[in-house]
């Protein structure tokens, strides 16, 4: 894989889809069976993969404690082939109803004939009491390197990524998006990138087959600036446990930016189930300066994946730049962890100098890496006229 290609998730594993494959060359109709799997068989399917959303490992589901959960695998004969983690968010007022909500997944072989995959889903989530099916394939259909990203910046005609020409295109993307809109599934990715659910548009660092040297040299003079000139202040980063003083932090931070800040029995109850499911799932990093707490992030990571979540700084001391080593820290780990890809998260769409959201993706470029866009979330109503109902109530609450 060249540096320029993002990694594309799989639900499959060494040898799991033979079978299925060949009789796909052959060109019969692949006959897939979904049913409930246990906790440990979904999880052991995961450590399958070499990349599967954390968002689709069964200790989301105990994080996400307001939505009832259940892990569903797909079976070729008696083989499990794929496997996904579900959400049930019950309508107002119709509580046997639900949304059933696959983030980032489900983890199935997007390559192949999709319908083969979902049809059988939507048929057993219907049985079971959901109105409508909503997921967000792993699966991109472009990509935007740093370069292209400032130019487009720094040129006023230019005012959102999909206006550039993307130099990578995944055809699997552009196929699966395809074969969603033709069965009925419809689009729920804002325009602006960013929704209830999970963003459309995300900015990644690739690592596989890269050094240390390789990162820094992808950064922009700024960024390298800033990680040496942490050094030199003697910011010291730590992996800790000492969630009371990252949420301190994190709340003084929420207060700085203006957004809602999640409280501490979230992240504790967070760290408790990923850490149960694999003691490197889950990380907590400390940057302090002379003592004082500057900086702190989290990082998950499943399998080659790695995910930077939640960050905070302190108002105070910005100038020893105690972020910037957090990232770094967070990067080299997750290079020496054999990694194929950093996970920066969520940007909106925009290259315009004059919209509040472009500092997001100016300060994410400056990291090399590239832009992202991905399939994003799709509704499959089952009960349209519940599905109708549902919707209206969430537009009048702002979703």
């Amino acid at each position: 894989m060249s540096h320029s290609e993002p990694v594309r998730t799989t639900a499959q594993s060494p040898g799991s889809l033979s079978s299925s494959a060949a009789r796909r060359a052959l060109g019969q109709r692949v006959s897939l069976t979904v049913g409930p799997i246990s906790a440990a068989e979904h999880l052991a399917f995961v450590q399958t993969q070499r990349s599967v959303s954390f968002l689709q490992t069964p200790a989301w589901g105990r994080v996400k404690t307001e939505w009832r959960s259940e892990s569903l695998g797909w079976y070729d004969g008696r083989q499990l082939v794929g496997a996904g983690l579900v959400l049930h968010r019950p309508v107002p007022r119709l509580d046997r109803f639900t949304l059933a909500y696959l983030a980032e997944g489900p983890a199935i072989d997007w390559t192949g004939e999709i319908d083969a995959w979902l049809d059988p889903l939507a048929a057993y989530l219907k049985a079971h009491g959901a109105f409508a099916i909503r997921l967000g394939p792993p699966v991109c259909t472009n990509t935007w390197s740093a370069d292209q990203v400032k130019e487009g910046i720094a040129d006023p005609g230019i005012r959102r990524l999909t206006e550039m020409s993307s130099p990578w295109a995944d055809p699997v993307g552009a196929r699966v998006t395809s074969r969603l809109r033709d069965a009925g599934w419809l689009p729920q990715s804002p325009e602006d990138g960013f929704g209830v659910g999970h963003p459309q548009f995300k900015y990644e660092i690739p690592l596989a087959g890269r050094t240390e040297n390789d990162l820094l040299r992808g950064m922009n003079q700024l960024w390298r600036r800033n990680i040496k000139k942490a050094a030199k202040e003697g910011v010291e980063v730590t992996v800790g446990e000492d969630l009371k003083a990252f949420h301190d932090l994190y709340v003084h931070t929420a207060e700085r930016d203006r957004f809602t800040p999640r409280p501490l029995r979230y992240f504790e109850t967070m760290f408790a189930a990923l850490s149960a499911e694999d003691p490197e799932r889950i990380r907590l990093y400390l940057a302090r300066h002379q003592g004082d707490l500057v900086a702190a992030t989290i990082l998950v990571r499943v399998g080659a994946h790695a995910w930077y979540c939640y960050g905070a700084s302190s108002t105070e001391k910005r100038e020893v730049r105690g972020s910037n080593a957090c990232q770094w820290a967070m990067i080299r780990d997750s290079l020496a962890a054999g990694c194929d890809v950093y996970d920066l998260r969520g940007i909106t769409p925009t290259l315009d100098a004059d919209d509040p959201h472009v500092g997001l993706i100016q300060f994410k470029v400056g990291t090399g890496g590239q832009a992202v866009r991905y399939v994003g979330e799709w509704d499959l109503p089952l009960r349209p006229m519940v599905y109708r109902a549902f919707d209206l109530y969430m537009r009048r609450r702002g979703r």
